[in-house]
Formats: structure tokens, C-alpha cells, sequence
């Protein structure tokens, strides 16, 4: 593996520089977190674009922001409020991780986020990324964010043929941006990265001739942007078939059940669901594990819809029925017997609620 310094020999960083940072002045999208430096809102903002299109986040955080404008606000809140205004941009441990060191920062820093690396990166979620992004862009340190579009950029321009999936090659990106970034100003040199990675330097068709750094990229010389990064294959996805139920009681109540606080979705509610095993069929064992799990005595009834729902290590294929609640249902903090207006107040995870649109579709038929 090169080393930084000989990477770097006889690129001109200044002239680098100044053409990345004036094509952001000039050009950069107007998005609502770049209204202001509060390091809260570059932190929130940071947190939902990981996997997440801007396109999709913008609605996300001026929902997030109006109901927690202030770190406080976000610290002093019930984490189920939390979880409702984040439903649907999924990894929810992104949310959960970021109330609690929100807390960790009005309980050990007044509210106020650090401003050095070794503090930020130590808050739970914050990863080197999101410490460089805050760090630069809110109070103009002139520290590395590294992330997938980056290494991207960076690749193709300087021409680094490493392995991006690997930890190592990440070490080098970071060694490369501390070589070249702006001190004068960090934030708009990053920024400009993030902007040419999403703009113009996407993955599979740059748009090499409007490329405000196009002089200085060593890829497009040679004719292999299309060709980088180098980056291996994903492991395969662990496929799931799962089988779900909409099960209503006489009056029209539906079901729900909370997950566990550990593991995938934590704290997210549900309609009941099963891994399916060996038995007889999907109705039998939907039957059998309401009974077992909840107590619940149903008649399930015929399939309504299938949604499969990808996740970055395994797929769901779930089959969802409609059922019929037969007798009482003991109720829980864990299990809620509500009304569907009522429903409306608890957070679901994305499969779940597609079930719900499903399920409320038919009834309207």
C-alpha cells in the first residue's frame, strides 16, 4: 500500500483547494441543516443521512427539529416520542444511540457538544465520521469525515487503487484528507467532498465534464473512473420467511406487541410474528405461537399481502394474515389491545407498517 505522502507528491492541494471550495460556495444545495452551524443540528443531521438519501432525511429532520429544537429538548424526551418521529428511516438504533449521548452531553458537558475529537468520539454512536462532520462543520476543525462517498471522490482524483471495504484503506482516506484539507476553511472542504460525491462524482455514471476538479483528477486522465474505487462484495444475505397476523377483536381493536430493548428494531411495536419452522402450515403456526406467546386465542384467517423487507445482513419474506381474536386478551406493557386511532401513537418498523396500509386497503374494498 502507498503511503499518504508519496499519494499526495505533486498534486496541487492549494489550487485543489480553492476549486473544490469555490464550486461549493457557489453551488452547494440548500438544505436545512446548513441554515445555521448549531453543532445539535449537524449532529442530528449527520446521524440520518448514514444510509439514508438527503432527499428522503429533509422531511425526517425539520419533523425531528420541530419537535426536539434543542439538545435538551431531545435529552428531557420519552424515548417512544423519539422512536414515532424517527419511524420510517429505519436502523432505529441511530436514534436510540443518539438520545443517549445527547444525555451524556448535558449530563457531562452543560449541553454544550464538545469541541475536540477525543470527547466527540467518545459519545455513543458517533463514529469517525460523524466526529469529523461535526468537529469541521460546526466548529471549523480541520478534521478528516470520512465516509463511502468520500473514499469514492478521493480514489478516482488521487487515484488509490486499494480495497475501500477494508479497515486499513479507510486509515489511508484519513491520512490523505488531513494531507489536503483547507485549515482556512474545514467545513466547506468537507462538505464539498460530501456535495461532488452526491452530485457529480456518483458511483456508477460521474458526471466527469461538469466536474469543478476535473484538472485535477488522475482517474479521468486516465481514462478509469468508472473503474474505481475498488471495493469487494458484500457476504451474502441470510434470507428469513416469516409469517404475520392482523388480529382484531369483536369491536375492531388490533393486536400489537412491543420488541425486546436488545437487538434488531429494540423497542419498536409490532403485529405478532413468527420465524416460520417445520409445522403443518403457516395458519398453524401463527395459531400455536399466539397462544404460546400472548395468550391469545385467535382464527386466522387467508393471507392478505407479502412484503419483503432487506436488511444490511438478511431479508424478511413475510406473509401477513388477518385473524380474529377469540376471548380476552391479558394486556401488558408489552401487548395493547387499541384501536387503530390509538395505534397511530406507537412507532413501527417499516415492514410493519406496510402491513398496516395493507391491511387498511382491504378493509376499505
Amino acid at each position: 500500500m502507498k503511503q499518504s505522502k508519496e499519494i499526495v507528491k505533486d498534486f496541487n492541494i492549494a489550487k485543489f483547494q480553492e476549486d473544490l471550495i469555490g464550486w461549493f460556495t457557489a453551488e452547494q444545495r440548500d438544505l436545512p441543516w446548513r441554515q445555521d452551524k448549531d453543532p445539535y443540528k449537524v449532529w442530528v443531521s449527520e446521524i440520518m443521512l448514514q444510509q439514508t438519501r438527503v432527499d428522503t432525511v429533509i422531511p425526517y429532520f425539520n419533523n425531528f427539529i420541530s419537535k426536539f429544537p434543542t439538545l435538551e429538548h431531545l435529552a428531557d424526551a420519552d424515548e417512544e416520542d423519539v422512536l414515532k418521529a424517527w419511524e420510517g428511516l429505519g436502523y432505529y438504533s441511530r436514534a436510540r444511540n443518539l438520545q443517549y449521548a445527547v444525555r451524556e452531553v448535558r449530563d457531562e458537558y452543560g449541553g454544550i457538544v464538545p469541541e475536540t475529537k477525543d470527547e466527540v468520539s467518545k459519545l455513543k454512536g458517533v463514529g469517525p465520521y460523524t466526529t469529523g462532520a461535526i468537529l469541521s462543520i460546526a466548529y471549523g476543525v480541520p478534521e478528516p469525515a470520512v465516509d463511502g462517498n468520500v473514499m469514492r471522490v478521493l480514489s478516482r482524483i488521487l487515484f488509490v487503487w486499494e480495497d475501500i471495504a477494508k479497515p486499513k484503506t479507510r486509515k489511508l482516506f484519513d491520512e490523505l484528507v488531513y494531507a489536503i484539507i483547507s485549515h482556512e476553511n474545514p467545513s466547506f472542504f468537507n462538505q464539498g467532498l460530501m456535495e461532488l460525491g452526491a452530485l457529480i462524482c456518483t458511483p456508477k455514471s460521474p458526471a466527469c465534464l461538469l466536474c469543478p476538479v476535473q484538472e485535477h483528477c488522475r482517474a479521468f486522465e486516465e481514462g478509469t473512473q468508472k473503474e474505481l474505487p475498488v471495493k469487494t462484495s458484500k457476504k451474502s444475505v441470510k434470507a428469513v420467511e416469516l409469517a404475520a397476523a392482523v388480529v382484531t377483536d369483536e369491536s375492531g381493536k388490533v393486536l400489537i406487541h412491543k420488541r425486546s430493548s436488545k437487538g434488531l428494531l429494540a423497542n419498536l411495536w409490532e403485529f405478532p410474528n413468527v420465524e416460520i419452522q417445520k409445522a403443518p402450515s403457516k395458519e398453524e403456526e401463527l395459531t400455536a405461537f399466539l397462544t404460546e406467546k400472548y395468550g391469545v386465542e385467535a382464527e386466522i384467517g387467508q393471507p392478505f399481502t407479502t412484503i419483503s423487507h432487506v436488511f444490511s445482513h438478511l431479508t424478511w419474506h413475510i406473509t401477513v394474515y388477518e385473524g380474529k381474536i377469540r376471548g380476552k386478551v391479558e394486556e401488558s406493557e408489552t401487548l395493547k389491545l387499541l384501536t387503530w386511532e390509538e395505534a397511530e401513537q406507537y412507532a413501527f418498523p417499516v415492514s410493519h407498517q406496510k402491513m398496516k396500509k395493507a391491511f387498511k386497503e382491504r378493509q376499505q374494498d
